[in-house]
């Protein structure tokens, strides 16, 4: 397969992304001198740009292109999209997204070669030439994505930097926590308390009692991440904790949120993209886990601890809970605060950092804890 031109194709989500860049540090490293592109979705490219293994990043507006059937202008547009990528004449292309979007685009190049897995939805497959079979269902998310690199003929990276952080985003992390009060060089603990499925969300009452428990046995701050939606957990924390943490919620960019994962002693997060960050950049985590499976989307890595499997129905991947009363979110409520405590409380005294980007080839343990 020629690699000299190649586009990856994931446009989302965050922790998806994420969790696809070992296919790019593979080829890299296979390939040094190919000319790699990578398509994104528009509120992910500040996460991409400047990345040293990238050489182009392609912007899709998916917000906008969504009108494409209902408006003669971006109709247009879209049509112009898609020759421009084909102008770029790539010599192969992997599809990670797996939809019949991603495949058009695959399609549209005019490549070649163009790689996508068999079971992708929405006839994608229909445009590769390549398909690849993922033979267990639990198959971890980045073990999915290095079997079509494999499929390319691609074998698994070495390096485990897959998520490099540049030293200005780490100062850039460092001055806003200490804007925020935090002393130079303090060791905190990320809390990421938010997650697009309200069935993935751990209570935030519960996230408070961490922190302070943290606080009383450690000495040691909290600081809340996370993105448009975040800040109503962020208050409920943050009301219910005797010792407020730092609220950066809302407040960074995904560059000074990389930073500020990466400057982390240790991470307590949801199932979440702010997870996969944490994990890709070494902070070890605490997860929790309800409705989806930590098999298939946990911390990537060493060094990691997981709550879950807590209730029968677990996981059922739903976004709404099927169930009301004293049965609803079982899932989650059924982890105490006390258990998290105690493994944050592990991994920060297991030395906190297991060195970045963790190590391809290993999805962390999974268990009740």
């Amino acid at each position: 397969m020629d690699f000299s031109r190649t586009l990856i194709i994931k446009p989302s989500s965050l922790g998806d992304i994420v969790q696809a860049l070992p296919v790019l540090t593979a080829l890299k490293e296979a390939h040094p001198e190919a000319r790699v592109a990578w398509l994104v979705a528009t509120p992910f490219v500040d996460l991409l740009e400047g990345h040293p293994r990238l050489d182009e990043v392609i912007l899709f507006d998916r917000k906008r292109f969504g009108r494409v059937a209902s408006s003669a202008g971006v109709t247009r547009d879209f049509v112009r999209f898609l020759r421009a990528l084909r102008r770029r004449r790539f010599t192969a292309v992997l599809d990670l997204q797996g939809l019949f979007r991603s495949g058009l685009f695959a399609f549209a190049t005019g490549a070649p070669d163009r790689v996508g897995f068999a079971a992708a939805r929405e006839l994608a497959p229909l445009f590769y030439t390549v398909r690849v079979a993922v033979p267990e269902r639990d198959t971890h998310a980045v073990d999915r994505y290095l079997l079509a690199a494999r499929a390319a003929g691609l074998e698994a990276p070495k390096a485990t930097d897959h998520l490099p952080v540049a030293p200005d985003q780490r100062r850039r992390a460092r001055s806003l926590l200490a804007e925020a009060g935090l002393g130079p060089g303090e060791p905190y603990l990320v809390v990421g308390a938010d997650a697009r499925w309200t069935t993935k969300q751990w209570p935030p009452d519960r996230y408070a009692r961490v922190i302070d428990r943290i606080r009383a046995d450690l000495r040691a701050r909290a600081v809340l991440i996370g993105g448009p939606g975040a800040k109503a957990a962020a208050r409920q924390i943050g009301e219910a904790s005797a010792h407020p943490p730092i609220d950066l919620t809302e407040r960074t960019t995904l560059k000074e949120l990389v930073g500020v994962m990466a400057e982390a002693r240790a991470a307590v997060t949801n199932d979440s993209g702010p997870m996969h960050v944490a994990a890709a950049v070494g902070t070890p985590v605490v997860a929790i886990f309800g409705p989806t499976q930590p098999r298939r989307t946990g911390p990537y890595g060493p060094g990691h601890r997981v709550l879950a499997g807590r209730a029968p129905c677990s996981p059922c991947f739903r976004r709404q809970c099927l169930y009301g009363g004293g049965d609803a979110l079982a899932c989650m409520t059924a982890v105490t605060a006390d258990e998290v405590a105690d493994l944050v409380l592990d991994v920060w005294q297991a030395g906190g950092r297991h060195g970045a980007g963790g190590r391809a080839g290993a999805p962390a343990a999974a268990g009740s804890g």
